[in-house]
């Protein structure tokens, strides 16, 4: 059985605690069941995977219209959550949650939470989402953006140049905030 948490730090996160099922020849769990998010009417129409070296830094992003929902079968990597939605009762509340190797944890992120993560070693993460993939709904927002306060405890992490390249939260036009 599932342990499911509503973060207290950002509303409508939520942290899933995965039960896994070992014996001599391995493990088993389940990683994700659409019933544990009643609240949510939807359904994974893609899946991917992103592989990252020890130190790779990717994000913040955010959508409009997409859930994400986590899970690193490989690795382990801390997980940067920054609430964007300009309505909600944890507007620019900043999260950090460590997932991967040892810490059976999925993390569902709703939309308008800037999300990104940090590679603490080698890391497979996977997500699935209810969207499929659609540029006009990708933004970003600097993953060291100072009003946002993501605590990372990254020393010189790698970012890509798109990352490299996001605006501040004060930089981002109105039309493209959640």
């Amino acid at each position: 059985m599932v342990e499911i948490i509503e973060s207290t730090q950002i509303v409508g996160v939520k942290i899933v605690k995965l039960t896994p099922f070992s014996d001599a020849r391995g493990r088993f769990l389940e990683t994700f069941r659409k019933d544990w998010f009643p609240e949510r009417t939807w359904a994974i129409v893609q899946t991917n995977r992103s592989d990252s070296r020890a130190g790779v830094l990717r994000g913040l992003h955010y959508h409009f219209r997409q859930v994400d929902y986590w899970y690193v079968p490989h690795g382990r990597v801390r997980v940067g959550l920054a609430d964007l939605r300009q309505a909600s009762p944890t507007y620019r509340a900043s999260q950090v949650i460590e997932i991967g190797d040892g810490l059976d944890i999925g993390v569902f992120i709703p939309p308008g939470v800037a999300h990104g993560f940090y590679a603490l070693t080698d890391a497979t993460l996977t997500y699935l989402v209810d969207n499929y993939y659609d540029g006009t709904d990708e933004f970003g927002v600097a993953w060291n953006d100072p009003d946002l306060a993501v605590a990372w405890n990254a020393v010189d992490p790698i970012l890509s140049g798109r990352d490299l390249a996001n605006p501040r939260l004060a930089e981002i036009p109105a039309a493209h905030r959640p």
